[in-house]
């Protein structure tokens, strides 16, 4: 597990090297061994000094987080936290300088491991992040970091870089003083040895006589000021969503009022409690294992050869086809963009630029690299220029007219292995499928706006569609940096099925007289990023309203309708409020649509819908806007519309952001409880109607 030498000048290094695994992670086993190189090295007289290195491509990418989901007891856990910080004080106090050689990522154990060290120098590796990005996790930095950082940056741009979580490239770790100094990397070793040889007798500033924390201490001017400021911040921020959020403010507040050996007691019975919560477990199952797995196509059908997209053709250069160009092209694809003629696929392009215009002013593209990119891109408004495409995407109105159109005459230009591909929202891939001369090789890919910005891309297989086009549209996915979800077709599919219940649940406490404040603060409340009244504003009270009329004119009698509807056509067709765009909708938008930070609640909404006197309190109206959308997810689970409660939870998280917490859309009913949600939802249903009222067999569903 380490590669430990000693040179002619009495410099041990031990380098992490652990076998089978493609970096260096931190367990009990691993922490085991290294605690005995280090003793061994401290306990050698020959040893005049020690640097720490890898001899992998990167440093230590941190704890291997596979035992988080394990229920294991406080006995259990302890134990092996105290034991890093044995040996992490056994390095900061034995008398030899401890140097980091940081050769590539270091990240929150591993760069914790670093921290240990009484100097840091980094490789200047432009891959490289340094940081400690627990947080992400749900849990808190529990190697120390809550404890040196602060103590090292001060409690203020301590808080800052724990709280916030970031990875940081080399240079910003130098000018945060994360590492003392950076190399070529081919010095890096070197120079570590040489610091260890000029520094015999280092130590760390907190073990030196008359520390004090720089910037003033927890109980200094300064500290009384930034922590009820930073409880309050962390309460804004999180709404007590996030346990590791306040678990990370309490370790710096109690363990910096302490000796460093106290407050690494404090820090670490902490971090038991953070891994035992369910909130962590949930947010690690779905949030790395799961999203992991997505990425690397877990469902992707056996024995298909990988696909590689070399031409891409795209119907449609609106916002979404030009999106899509912009990054298949980022990716090295050749992609046709085409529309009704050849200034529309013009414009199309220029769209696709501007994006990429933005990243050259904020210097993280060159111009050469702009221009090489949008040169992939050729506009056209000939099918002709379609012959040659491995896959083509349509991106044109949601009109089956329309699409079915464009498939037929798309489809007579392409090769016999070639996959066609809707990019709809709403309308059902197998109907769209029946003007396709080949259904086996027709296929929804439904990506979501801003195309650049949004990560997830949901992969609808229709009744015919076969395993060859998943498969290829799989590989299509990963090969833009997108993580994908498969789900099987039904109305709505899953992403936008589920989704619209958040928003439809908000008209509908509306129209009940909910104060639309109350409304729109517990929607923040359970952790999305705005309330579902300005959700609809966003997307157009018209185009819901459209969708709506959609699903009654296919179902006819079957449409159970909701009370959100007559709403939507009051706000369109009476009172002529369409939304963001036209600056008036449920909101009062300044500045035709532009005035986010000015908008405001329409001080009308009272007259229309008058407040009701028996108003809910904010956790009722924040556990309707979140079980609604759990039973949508259960009904599709039952349906077979989503096979597996890990394509439920990553799609519900990636797609439209359901609140990271909860560990997604199906998670959620595990985290309340399946018998207790179950409970909660007959009341819900008792009180606002059946749409409330989950399938049978919840638990199953959710598992």
């Amino acid at each position: 597990m380490f590669d430990t030498s000693i040179d002619a000048d009495g410099i041990a290094v031990i380098a992490w090297n652990i076998p089978d695994r493609p970096v260096n992670v931190m367990n009990e086993t691993t922490m085991a061994g290294f605690r005995d190189e280090v003793e061994k090295a401290i306990a050698d007289d020959a040893v005049k000094g020690v640097v720490i290195a890898s001899a992998k491509e990167d440093f230590i990418a941190g704890a291997d987080i596979d035992g988080f989901l394990e229920d294991l007891s406080v006995e259990a856990l302890l134990p092996q936290f105290l034991m890093f910080d044995k040996v992490g004080r056994a390095m900061e106090t034995s008398g030899k300088p401890f140097v980091a050689a940081i050769n590539g990522h270091a990240l929150g154990g591993g760069y914790e491991t670093a921290l240990c060290c009484h100097y840091r120098i980094a490789a200047d590796n432009p891959k490289a992040r340094i940081g400690l990005p627990e947080i992400g996790l749900g849990v808190l930095p529990g190697g120390g970091g809550t404890q040196r950082i602060p103590r090292m940056l001060g409690l203020q741009a301590g808080l800052q870089m724990l709280l916030d979580g970031r990875k940081h490239t080399v240079a910003q770790a130098a000018k945060m003083g994360l590492v003392d100094e950076v190399v070529p990397p081919e010095d890096l070793l070197g120079r570590a040895k040489r610091w260890a040889l000029d520094n015999p007798d280092a130590t760390q500033p907190w073990d030196r006589k008359g520390f004090r924390i720089p910037g003033g201490d927890v109980q200094s001017a300064k500290g009384m000021q930034l922590f009820p400021a930073a409880n309050a911040m962390g309460r804004e921020r999180s709404y007590g969503n996030y346990p590791a959020v306040q678990a990370i403010l309490s370790c710096v507040y109690e363990g910096c009022q302490r000796h460093i050996d106290v407050g690494l007691r404090v820090e670490s019975k902490y971090l038991v409690n953070m891994i035992r919560h369910p909130v962590t477990k949930a947010m690690v199952r779905t949030g790395f294992f799961e999203m992991t797995k997505a990425r690397k196509l877990k469902g992707r059908p056996e024995g298909i050869p990988k696909a590689k997209i070399g031409r891409l053709g795209i119907l449609g250069a609106g916002m979404m086809g030009a999106g899509i160009a912009s990054v298949s092209a980022g990716r090295g694809m050749d992609c046709v963009l085409m529309d009704v003629d050849r200034e529309a696929a013009e414009a199309g392009k220029a769209r696709a630029a501007a994006p990429l215009e933005k990243r050259v002013k904020q210097g993280r593209m060159g111009e050469a690299q702009m221009a090489a990119l949008l040169d992939r891109i050729a506009p056209t408004d000939d099918y002709a220029e379609l012959e040659g495409s491995d896959l083509v995407i349509e991106a044109v109105f949601e009109d089956r007219a329309i699409k079915a159109e464009v498939t037929k005459a798309a489809e007579a230009r392409l090769g016999p292995d070639a996959v066609f591909a809707s990019n709809t929202s709403t309308l059902p891939i197998t109907g769209l499928a029946e003007t396709s001369a080949r259904p086996a090789q027709f296929i929804g890919i439904h990506f979501f706006s801003p195309v650049e910005k949004m990560p997830l891309v949901e992969i609808i297989r229709g009744a015919e569609t076969g395993d060859a086009a998943v498969a290829l549209a799989l590989d299509y996915v990963q090969a833009i940096g997108k993580t994908p979800i498969v789900v099987n077709d039904g109305r709505g599919f899953f992403t936008s099925r589920v989704f619209a219940t958040y928003v439809m649940e908000g008209v509908a406490m509306l129209k009940e007289g909910v104060a639309p404040a109350l409304i729109e603060n517990a929607g923040k409340i359970a952790g999305f990023p705005v309330g579902p009244l300005e959700v609809v504003d966003n997307t157009s009270l018209g185009l819901s309203l459209a969708i709506r009329r959609q699903w009654k004119k296919d179902l006819g009698d079957a449409y159970a309708g909701h009370p959100a509807d007559d709403v939507f056509e009051l706000f369109v067709e009476t009172l002529d409020r369409p939304g963001r765009k036209a600056g008036k909708g449920f909101y009062d938008w300044p500045e035709g649509g532009s005035g986010g930070k000015t908008k405001r609640l329409w001080p009308e909404l009272g007259r229309h819908f008058p407040r009701a006197a028996d108003q809910p309190d904010v956790e009722e109206a924040r556990r309707r806007l979140l079980h609604i959308q759990s039973v949508e997810a259960l009904r599709c689970r039952a349906e077979n519309v989503v096979t597996s409660r890990a394509d439920a939870d990553v799609g519900s998280i990636l797609g439209w952001g359901f609140p990271m917490y909860t560990g997604g859309v199906l998670s959620w009913v595990g985290q309340t409880g399946a018998a207790e949600f179950t409970d909660q939802c007959n009341a819900l249903a008792d009180r606002h109607g059946p749409r409330f009222a989950p399938p049978d067999d919840v638990a199953a569903l959710a598992a």
